[in-house]
């Protein structure tokens, strides 16, 4: 099994795990968020001690271990992201497994179990046509100064939505056309989101320009720029004037 098949199909069996919970009825609201949080990081790193026993791991509900930082190929990984809206009911979250090879997002799935996709970071993907009007995804709670200033100068229409994953791939399912984020982020928020992206053809990068970079001692990578790799110049210039 490929890496990035590996990756999907963990990514395809935690969500499955996640939606069986969710029916399950014993759990609601925060308590069925962490209980899904529990249950799908167990799924996950028991699969890749299986499947890649020599690889390190990242995962957002583990505890860190810095022998990662001396390792080639570093599993990150999102067990479930948009933990408030899986509780909720709603369908805007993902699970997130990536490959970092060398600090680069080398590998990618992203799945959304409520719409039952997965997305992976396999070559070839058509971008469906922009949108008339641009279309930004923002967060639901805490939509961004710099996002909301950029959608400003471009006249876009703002679209809320719940986990990074869920939005990073809205563009490439052709329901939006910039992710812009700056309101703090780790590195397994974006990391899976970003490799899908990136093989899609699509811009991804922090919100300076910079090329993202994973695998580093503190994981806090807070800004994130994914868009049509023709609107990323004018974007990026917009983001330094709101500034």
């Amino acid at each position: 099994m490929t890496d990035l098949e590996l990756a999907c199909h963990i990514a395809e069996t935690a969500g499955n795990l996640l939606l069986a919970l969710q029916k399950s009825g014993l759990f609601s609201g925060k308590a069925l968020g962490k209980a899904g949080d529990r249950v799908a990081n167990a799924f996950i790193m028991e699969a890749l001690a299986a499947q890649r026993p020599d690889d390190a791991v990242l995962s957002e509900e583990e505890k860190d271990n810095a022998a990662r930082l001396n390792a080639r190929r570093v599993w990150i990984v999102d067990p479930l992201d948009g933990t408030r809206e899986y509780g909720e009911a709603r369908t805007d979250w993902a699970v997130h497994i990536a490959l970092s090879l060398d600090g680069a997002p080398a590998v990618g799935a992203v799945a959304l179990p409520g719409l039952g996709l997965i997305l992976g970071s396999n070559p070839g993907h058509e971008l469906p046509p922009a949108g008339a009007k641009p279309r930004m995804l923002v967060s639901r709670t805490r939509p961004a100064a710099e996002a909301m200033a950029v959608a400003e100068a471009l006249g876009a229409e703002l679209v809320p939505m719940g986990s990074a994953g869920a939005k990073a791939m809205a563009i490439l399912r052709g329901e939006a056309d910039i992710y812009l984020h700056s309101g703090g982020q780790y590195e397994w928020d974006n990391c899976a989101p970003a490799a899908v992206a990136l093989a899609a053809g699509l811009h991804a990068s922090r919100i300076d320009g910079a090329a993202l970079s994973y695998n580093h001692a503190d994981p806090y990578l807070p800004d994130l720029l994914i868009c049509r790799k023709e609107d990323a110049e004018n974007i990026l210039r917009l983001v330094r004037l709101a500034a």
